[in-house]
C-alpha cells in the first residue's frame, strides 16, 4: 500500500519543485522505471493471505478443543495456542525438526495424501509420564520408544486426531486414519522436497513443561479445500430450502412417535434376605400414602401427578396436575 503524504509533506514537496531543489522530470523518470522484486521459486507462496487466515481460524478452534480434551485426559494444566502459521518448502520444514522427535503420520480420508503432526519430545514424554501416573515431567531420554510407550502414544494421538476432525468439520468432513508413529524425520518422505507446505505451530504447556506441536499440511493434499477457506464462504450461512409441506409432514410423524408412560404406586426398601423369602400373598409396604397423588413418568422424566381409579372396569389414573421442571428429581 502506497504511503499517504501529510499536508506538510505535500507543501514541502511543492516548495522544493518551485525553488528548483527537485526536478519534476527526474521524478517522472523514476516512476517510469521498472521495479524488480526478487522471487525464490524454491520458496513459492501458494497459499493466499485469505487462505492462511482461514487455516489460522480452524487451528485456533483445534487448539481450544485439544486443550479441553488433554486437560480432561491428563488431569493437569494444559494450555495450547496458535503461535505461528508459515508456508515453506517441505525440505526446509524437515530440516527444522529435531533429529529425535514424535511424528504422527495420518491420512485424512477420503482426501488423497498424508498429513503430519510433529510433537516436541518434551511435550510427548510429559504426556506419557502423566498417562502412566507420574507428575507430567519430561524425560531427557532420546532412545527409541518401547512397544508399550508406542502403544500408549498411538492411542493418545488418535484421540487428538478426532479433535482435529471436529475442528475441520465446518469446512470438510473427513476421517483421519493414523498410519504410523515415527521418531526420526529423516526416514519420513511425506511429499517431494520442494512441495510447499503450511506449518501451524501450536505453543503447548503441559503442567510445568512447554514445547511446540507442529502440524504440516502439504498444498497438494488440501488444494481443493482452499476455495472453501475464503472469508466470503466462511461467513456465509447456508439455509436448506424446505420442500412444500415438509415441515407439516415432520410434525405429523413426530406426533406419532410412541413414549413409554409409567405410573408409580410408590417405593419400598427391603433387605436381600427379605427379598429372597418373598412368597405368594406376602404384602410389601410402600412409602406412598393412600391420599397422596401418584407420579406419572414419561420415559425417565416425572411429568404429571394423578389419582387412581377405574374406567370401564379397568384400572386408570386421572391427571390432576403438571409437574414443573425440577420439582420431582428423585
Amino acid at each position: 500500500m502506497a504511503d499517504v503524504l501529510s499536508q506538510g509533506e505535500i507543501d514541502a514537496l511543492l516548495s522544493a519543485i518551485s525553488t528548483g531543489e527537485m526536478d519534476a522530470d527526474e521524478l517522472k523518470k523514476e516512476e517510469g522505471e521498472k521495479k524488480v522484486r526478487t522471487y525464490d521459486f524454491k520458496r513459492a507462496l501458494r497459499f493466499s493471505k485469505d487462505q492462511v487466515r482461514g487455516l489460522t481460524r480452524i487451528h485456533e478452534n483445534f487448539a481450544r478443543l485439544l486443550t479441553t480434551q488433554l486437560s480432561a485426559q491428563l488431569r493437569t494444566f494444559v494450555q495450547i495456542n496458535v503461535a505461528s502459521v508459515d508456508q515453506l518448502p517441505y525440505e526446509e520444514f524437515i530440516r527444522s525438526v529435531p533429529k529425535m522427535t514424535i511424528l504422527t503420520v495420518f491420512e485424512p480420508a477420503p482426501l488423497e495424501g498424508r498429513l503430519l503432526m510433529e510433537v516436541n519430545p518434551n511435550i510427548a514424554y510429559a504426556m506419557l509420564d502423566r498417562m502412566l501416573g507420574g507428575r507430567g515431567e519430561a524425560s531427557n531420554s532420546n532412545d527409541s520408544l518401547t512397544e508399550i510407550e508406542s502403544k500408549i502414544m498411538t492411542q493418545l494421538f488418535q484421540r487428538s486426531l478426532y479433535t482435529f476432525q471436529e475442528a475441520w468439520s465446518s469446512v470438510e468432513e473427513f476421517d483421519p486414519i493414523m498410519e504410523e508413529l515415527e521418531v526420526n524425520p529423516q526416514f519420513l518422505q511425506l511429499v517431494s522436497p520442494n512441495e510447499t507446505v503450511i506449518v501451524i505451530s501450536l505453543a503447548t504447556t503441559i503442567g510445568e513443561t512447554s514445547g511446540m506441536i507442529n502440524i504440516c499440511l502439504p498444498h497438494v493434499v488440501i488444494e481443493h479445500l482452499l476455495p472453501k477457506l475464503s472469508v466470503h464462504l466462511w461467513m456465509q450461512t447456508k439455509q436448506k430450502e424446505r420442500l412444500p409441506g415438509e415441515e407439516e409432514a415432520i410434525t405429523k410423524n413426530v406426533k406419532k412417535a410412541k413414549l413409554p408412560l409409567a405410573v408409580e404406586l410408590g417405593h419400598s426398601n427391603i433387605t436381600i434376605e427379605e427379598f429372597l423369602q418373598l412368597g405368594k400373598d406376602d404384602i410389601i409396604e410402600l412409602d406412598q400414602n393412600i391420599k397422596d397423588p401418584l407420579v406419572i413418568r414419561v420415559g425417565e422424566q416425572a411429568k404429571y401427578l394423578a389419582q387412581p381409579g377405574k374406567m370401564n372396569n379397568q384400572l386408570a389414573v386421572q391427571v390432576t396436575d403438571v409437574i414443573e421442571e425440577g420439582e420431582h428429581n428423585d
